[in-house]
């Protein structure tokens, strides 16, 4: 069996996820990802191609992952540590399909969380969201912040860290929830429906194409780069102990939406329009980080800032 610590990463073929997967192998780790491809893509892995520490297994979690585990932990050993990723991400889908969202976003938390106790694996760390908490009144927000979430893709993300609470005091597992903000960067698909609001203005923006914000661009959002997000995923995953109390990942700072557009449209020659239409229904209006939490637990503070990070990401698009 391999002395190399074995991490499974759920969703790892996606956007969060196949960064992540980039710092474990560079770490040194055997990385088995499971996915099942909805949106997950084989290209986001393709330069571990010929890596004998990376395996990717197609697999729905909502199904459970002992089976799709099972040969791996004859030829790697005991899985060691869990980064779960995998899930549907799109608050409009969520909203208009709630038992599709509660089957991939709650009961397949629960089969990881299951498989982790069974097989004593040593930590958690869960992709859980800013959605959690809804419209809040003080900011920045808080992680001690009431949670009255407005969608039920933002009421499976508080459900599943109620999991790992209870999993972290009942059976000793450590766990580390992460309420990740507006996270974006390079390999966020544009063309997907679940895509974030600087992938599809980049993309539109490079082209030249008009860039449609929903109700009045006040609102703001805390953007925190796909590095930035992957190196916190790793520094948790990797700190001693994990209560199951959520920490904030972001940057601190507010940006609107109107701010951004306008942002991106310079990066891209400035040839788009910018237009308005109704508002989404379960859309939060302000969110911006408390960050606190990240630094005094693990270390953690964002690097790179928006005007840098919009320049990679517009770069990666633009080939």
């Amino acid at each position: 069996m391999s002395a190399k610590s074995f991490v499974v990463v759920t969703g790892g073929a996606g956007f969060i996820g196949s960064h992540t997967v980039d710092r474990l192998l560079e770490r040194g780790c055997n990385v088995a990802v499971l996915d099942n491809f909805s949106t997950g893509k084989r290209e986001n892995l393709a330069q571990w191609a010929e890596s004998d520490s990376l395996e990717v297994v197609a697999a729905d979690i909502s199904d459970g992952i002992f089976a799709a585990l099972a040969d791996l932990e004859e030829r790697w050993g005991k899985v060691e540590r869990i980064v779960h990723l995998a899930a549907q991400t799109s608050v409009v889908h969520s909203i208009e399909n709630p038992l599709n969202d509660v089957r991939n976003n709650y009961t397949g938390t629960v089969q990881v969380l299951e498989y982790a106790r069974r097989k004593g694996v040593r930590k958690v760390v869960f992709a859980s969201s800013a959605a959690v908490y809804g419209d809040v009144s003080t900011l920045p927000v808080r992680e001690d912040a009431p949670c009255n979430p407005l969608s039920p893709y933002g009421i499976d993300k508080l459900g599943s860290e109620y999991w790992l609470r209870y999993q972290s005091s009942i059976f000793g597992m450590d766990s580390q929830p992460l309420r990740f903000f507006n996270v974006y960067g390079p390999r966020q698909d544009p063309r997907s429906p679940y895509s974030g609001v600087i992938s599809i203005f980049s993309d539109r923006a490079s082209a030249g194409k008009e860039l449609r914000i929903f109700g009045d661009g006040a609102q703001t959002r805390d953007f925190v780069y796909v590095g930035d997000v992957s190196r916190a995923i790793l520094l948790a995953l990797f700190a001693e102990g994990g209560t199951g109390e959520a920490a904030n990942i972001g940057t601190g700072n507010e940006t609107s939406v109107n701010e951004l557009a306008a942002l991106i449209n310079e990066f891209c020659g400035g040839r788009s329009t910018i237009s308005h239409a109704a508002a989404r229904d379960g859309e939060i209006l302000r969110s911006v980080a408390d960050v606190n939490r990240a630094r005094e637990l693990f270390s953690f503070d964002a690097k790179i800032v928006l005007r840098d990070g919009l320049k990679t990401t517009v770069a990666s698009l633009q080939g």
